[in-house]
């Protein structure tokens, strides 16, 4: 007697099980073409260049908020430790590390910005390489990322990061913003808006930003600008975009540079005479920045040695300590041939006019830089 058709069909359904379940080995795998590419992560790839800061420091406890890192006895974190630290960064990049230097910003030179520079536009021509996170101290921060925003010749992400409180501390903050720092620089949206500053779950332009408190973490403000956009739940939302020339924009190459000319800023209290002024153009100042009170004015002995200076062939730019505000072109400025700082604040005037004057020493040219960066 023959099989019925509905035995055959369940004999055959149970063999096929069977053979399903059966555990596939190395031989039964699919071999992949010889030239087929099996990708297994398809994560972005950042490149966090550390250069040490409070981000990088330990204290003596978890209440040692202000004493801290080498003074203290404390060896600096290295990059490694850095990322190690962190590992929920892995979740939005694949991470590499590399130790620039490890030294608290107060203490930079010119010769380690130019260093930096050129490792991040060397890193950002890899097509591997898709942004670049630095970790750095607070102190300076504002100003090498101004400076890295003016001479980054790539319109990748780069954005810095850094801490208020050490590693060690109550309430560290910069493992959350190492965090955000790297879903920032793999974010696609992150292109194209120049050199960014995140802390605090702040995005802050470069040009804009500035360290307006001694010790609170919420010390980053952008006074005039306002913030580029927020980080929320490690994702960024961008509100506005920077107008000023940037990075690709940018006029400005460092990459056959050993260094800068020197520029000095002179601050103005009640009762300044021009002596500092006179001691800067002495020691070779091709520069000076005046960090003068209110719109930029000065006593009338400041502004004589400044007037000296201009004639000496010294760049004299007008700026203000008052930390935000737009100082415009005046005639009591423009007939001694001061250039006007329009929005920089006295340190990143510095910056600006350090690079303008490898290009220029013409004062209405370097003018023309302040008005468009």
């Amino acid at each position: 007697m023959k099989p019925s058709r509905p035995l055959i069909i369940a004999a055959i359904t149970v063999a096929l099980s069977s053979f399903i379940a059966m555990p596939v080995t190395a031989a039964d795998s699919p071999v992949p073409a010889k030239n087929e590419t099996v990708v297994k992560n398809e994560l972005p790839n950042v490149a966090i260049l550390a250069t040490g800061g409070t981000i990088a420091s330990k204290g003596a406890g978890a209440l040692s908020l202000t004493d801290y890192g080498v003074g203290a006895g404390k060896k600096p974190v290295g990059v490694q430790q850095l990322i190690d630290a962190v590992p929920e960064i892995q979740k939005f990049a694949n991470i590499s590390g590399e130790q620039v230097f490890n030294i608290g910003s107060s203490k930079l030179s010119i010769t380690d910005w130019l260093k930096l520079a050129k490792r991040v536009n060397e890193l950002l021509k890899d097509p591997k390489v898709d942004g670049i996170v630095i970790t750095h101290g607070t102190d300076t921060l504002e100003e090498t990322a101004y400076f890295l925003n003016l001479v980054t010749k790539s319109n990748k992400p780069v954005v810095l990061v850094a801490s208020m409180r050490p590693a060690t501390a109550l309430s560290a903050d910069g493992p959350l913003n190492l965090v955000n720092a790297v879903a920032l620089a793999a974010d696609k949206s992150a292109k194209d808006k120049g050199v960014m500053v995140v802390m605090n779950d702040q995005i802050s332009p470069a040009f804009g930003v500035t360290k307006t408190n001694s010790t609170n973490v919420a010390t980053f403000k952008c006074p005039d600008t306002g913030y580029l956009g927020y980080m929320q739940n490690n994702v960024p939302y961008f509100v506005s975009i920077p107008a000023k020339k940037h990075t690709v924009n940018s006029e400005f190459d460092v990459s056959a540079l050993q260094d800068l000319p020197r520029v000095d800023v002179n601050y103005v209290v009640l009762g300044s005479d021009g002596k500092l002024v006179d001691a800067m153009v002495a020691n070779g100042a091709k520069g000076i920045v005046n960090a003068g009170v209110g719109h930029a004015n000065m006593p009338n002995d400041v502004n004589k040695s400044l007037a000296s200076a201009v004639k000496q062939g010294v760049a004299v730019v007008a700026a203000s300590r008052v930390g935000s505000g737009l100082i415009t072109p005046l005639g009591k400025f423009t007939k001694e041939g001061y250039v006007t700082a329009m929005m920089h604040n006295p340190q990143k005037a510095r910056i600006l006019l350090m690079l303008a004057l490898t290009k220029t020493q013409d004062p209405k040219e370097i003018q023309r830089i302040f008005n468009e960066y």
